[in-house]
């Protein structure tokens, strides 16, 4: 099973929409095997947000990610990446279809509720950077037998 890092921004957070998004998640089949509310500080932003130093708007995104609380979590499944990237949308909500997570909550790019790796580099690279191996849980859901052939 492959694995990938979400993150509900602080936006998702204060708007109170996490529970909406993590039900999403499940209600697609995703098992949730890691999750942690907190605030980000200025260097693990730097850290994850590192390939956009020098970019005009890298300012901007860190002082907005490190602004209040967020929900990181790492979810697995079949094609992980994949479909959280699909149920997730368009970067530009205004671009993202309904039904996604931006389509339905965001306005803008720079307030688009949440973050999703895009590969399996920047997943293990994100997971690694949030989360130890002791805070990822290994374990069977009951519903698995009927979510995958």
């Amino acid at each position: 099973m492959e694995r990938t890092f979400v993150m509900v921004k602080p936006d998702g957070v204060q708007r109170g929409i996490a529970g909406q998004v993590i039900s999403r998640f499940e209600a697609k089949g995703l098992k949730l095997v890691a999750a942690k509310l907190m605030t980000i500080d200025s260097e693990l932003a730097a850290k994850h947000y590192g390939e956009h130093r020098g970019k005009p708007f890298y300012e901007k995104l860190v002082k907005f990610i490190t602004s209040g609380p967020v929900l990181a979590m790492v979810w697995e499944g079949e094609d992980a990446i994949s479909v959280v990237r699909t149920l997730v949308g368009k970067t530009n909500p205004k671009e993202a279809g309904p039904g996604t997570i931006r389509g339905d909550y965001g306005m803008t790019t720079g307030r688009n509720i949440i973050h999703a790796s895009d590969s399996q580099a920047s997943a293990e690279r994100e997971i690694n950077l949030f989360f130890s191996e002791k805070e990822i849980q290994e374990y069977t859901r009951i519903d698995e037998t009927w979510l995958y052939e």
